[in-house]
């Protein structure tokens, strides 16, 4: 009896010592956990009139691609892109960018609720943009610019295809500041909690998107581009490069939650670039193999 009641007095005690020492090590974990610094996605406002911060990193994108594409031409990295080439590839990407992003959310991600909704298609305040939806706007765009003077449409993607990265880059910036798009949640010691992503801490997806498809792929393509390539080469580069690191950071990041993981557990932004990756192999294929013309 003695004996029994030993065990059980002891059997208590290390279960309660076991329980307090995981409470102050979740309570620590608590503490040292990142948290989302849950920025005022208002950068100014003048009465009823407010400047987002999500805008102001899509003028800073197209500033910069801007600034870059000035640079190539100065230094004769552009071939037949002029000036004035330039300039309408500015005003002609931004419709792209901004009629291509809704147009493919509406389309690629929550078509049935458009459809049944249709006039919420133009309620572009409530959020929603695509990225491969944008970048297509964009291609329309280059056709129209390349048509308008005399260049063929692949030399133009090819001048443009450095000035996109940091763009990107940008514009998840942007991303990061809203506390959208946000990753999978993990445990990492660089895991933040997100508003409206639950307790946990999660993948700072943005901030990956960010550093891979914007900085890396930017310092690829540019130091690619130095010399010169065959026709398509850049172009493929792009294609190949942001498809790669894409379909890899979608790994990390929250499906959306109306849609979940597709086929073979993959997101939809995986099965959006994996066309990329294959036109882009296809493209640097074709580029080295035919006769070299640079």
């Amino acid at each position: 009896m003695k004996i029994t009641t030993c065990y059980s007095v002891c059997g208590s005690f290390d279960f309660q010592l076991r329980s307090e020492v995981s409470y102050w090590k979740d309570l620590h974990s608590l503490s040292s956990m990142l948290v989302h610094p849950n920025f005022d996605p208002v950068a100014i406002s003048f009465g009823p009139v407010a400047i987002r911060w999500y805008g102001i990193t899509y003028l800073v994108a197209f500033a910069v691609s801007y600034w870059l594409g000035r640079l190539r031409i100065a230094r004769a990295m552009a071939g037949r892109v002029s000036v004035a080439v330039l300039d309408d590839l500015l005003f002609f990407c931004v419709l792209g960018v901004v009629l291509g992003g809704r147009l493919g959310y509406v389309l690629f991600y929550k078509a049935g609720y458009y459809f049944s909704n249709p006039l919420e298609v133009f309620a572009v305040w409530h959020g929603g943009m695509s990225f491969h939806g944008g970048f297509l706007g964009v291609l329309l765009a280059i056709w129209w610019v390349a048509r308008k003077h005399g260049l063929r449409w692949i030399e133009v993607t090819d001048f443009f295809a450095p000035l996109a990265p940091l763009a990107f880059a940008a514009v998840r910036l942007g991303n990061f500041i809203n506390g959208e798009l946000y990753g999978r949640v993990t445990d990492v010691p660089w895991g933040m909690v997100f508003r409206g992503g639950g307790p946990l801490p999660r993948h700072p997806s943005q901030l990956y998107q960010f550093g891979l498809e914007g900085v890396l792929l930017f310092v690829i393509l540019w130091v690619y581009s130095s010399k010169p390539r065959p026709t398509a080469a850049l172009s493929g580069a792009f294609l190949l490069g942001y498809g790669v690191l894409r379909f890899a950071v979608e790994y990390f990041r929250e499906p959306d939650d109306f849609l979940g993981l597709l086929a073979f557990n993959l997101s939809m932004g995986q099965w959006l670039s994996a066309p990329m990756i294959a036109f882009g192999i296809g493209m640097l294929v074709w580029a080295w193999r035919r006769p070299q013309k640079v």
